[in-house]
């Protein structure tokens, strides 16, 4: 059977494993981010790399196809072709990425780009933008996340941020900032403390006679759970908040209700003598993300919260009762298990196509991400 061209059909007629989306609840993720945002008078600018779909980031966006942040060119260059406007690449820029930031720049009436480094900095200062155009460019700042982003206290963020400020060539766009430390720190202290870092970093720049247009943070778990000082920014930058996954759910972001996404599976064998029976969702299907709790595995069964998918292989997974003897016949060989993904956003990257659901259960749209760097 094609993964293609199943609309109107149910889940029991689809290949599986297949990633299944409710269409009505990415709708609701996706406006209860942009009220978090009205909220406190911020930009939204939804990070797209969670499903690298069209048809997501017109809900992301509210119809208006303006403001995206991009993790790679493809995923740019793939908006920019559908019609988007005032999108941000937002990964460590470095010179050989220069070609294909220049062709943005040149069709976009808004591209930015994302620095961190000198030499970033000194490809912008060196290469002439096209012609009528300027280098747009945002500065990383790292709070605390610990991934890209000069460290707020050095000095070395401050000095790029005059250079870029100085060139005629280029429009300094301000700071961004990820809270990917909100993963494994308290939420709200983090994002408050991210705040409070990103603020002295404003100042210090505005004695050098730098004024930042933009500051914005990201991540889901801090932009879902929203507080006072959010009203010190310009821009929130989340993205797993259209899908959600079981991560957010134990990070207090979101119920398990209300994740969107999730992974459909057969029962493929029964193995009564070790209490065990496989899937047909492996590693391949899911990714091993996220193991170390049993009670949440690889990822929650909906409905059947005492299954664990305790093991997988490339095409196979193994599934235990937590609660103790495994009852074969309430999943019978053949029946159809659902998985919430402990990580929508890696899951989703093992499918070509994405079947959303409607009201009725049925697949009311196909959504086919785009792939590649």
């Amino acid at each position: 059977m094609s993964r293609f061209g199943n609309i109107g059909k149910g889940v029991e007629e689809l290949t599986t494993p297949c990633f299944l989306v409710d269409l009505e609840k990415v709708k609701t993720n996706c406006y209860k981010m942009q009220e978090n945002c009205n909220m406190y008078g911020l930009k939204l600018r939804a990070q797209t790399k969670t499903h690298k779909t069209v048809q997501g980031c017109i809900l992301q966006t509210g119809g208006t196809k303006k403001g995206l942040v991009c993790s790679t060119l493809d995923e740019a260059e793939y908006y920019a072709d559908a019609g988007f406007e005032d999108i941000l690449y937002g990964y460590p820029l470095i010179p050989f990425h220069l070609p294909r930031v220049a062709a943005l720049v040149k069709r976009l009436a808004e591209f930015h780009v994302m620095v961190d480094s000198h030499t970033a900095v000194e490809s912008l200062l060196n290469t002439l933008p096209p012609k009528g155009h300027k280098w747009s460019a945002f500065l990383k700042v790292d709070c605390g996340g610990a991934r890209e982003g000069v460290w707020w206290e050095s000095d070395k963020g401050i000095e790029m941020a005059e250079a870029l400020n100085k060139s005629p060539n280029i429009k300094f766009m301000g700071l961004y900032v990820h809270c990917g430390n909100s993963y494994v720190k308290n939420v709200e202290e983090t994002r408050d403390e991210s705040i409070d870092r990103v603020e002295d970093f404003v100042s210090r720049l505005e004695k050098r006679g730098v004024t930042c247009p933009t500051v914005g943070i990201g991540s889901t778990p801090t932009c879902r759970q929203p507080g006072p000082k959010m009203k010190k920014l310009t821009e929130l930058h989340p993205g797993n908040y259209a899908f959600l996954d079981v991560q957010q759910n134990t990070l207090g972001s979101c119920t398990l209700e209300e994740i969107a996404g999730c992974v459909a599976t057969r029962v493929i064998g029964h193995y009564p003598h070790r209490n065990q029976m496989l899937i047909d969702c492996g590693f391949t299907g899911l990714t091993k993300q996220g193991f170390g709790n049993m009670k949440t595995g690889y990822g929650v069964f909906k409905d059947n919260p005492n299954l664990s998918l305790c093991k997988m292989t490339q095409e196979i997974g193994t599934v235990e009762d937590l609660s103790g003897k495994l009852d074969f016949g309430k999943y019978p060989i053949g029946a159809i298990l659902y998985i919430l993904p402990w990580h929508s956003c890696a899951t989703a990257a093992m499918y070509p196509v994405y079947y959303v659901l409607g009201k009725d259960e049925r697949v009311a749209e196909e959504w086919k991400p785009t792939r590649g760097w």
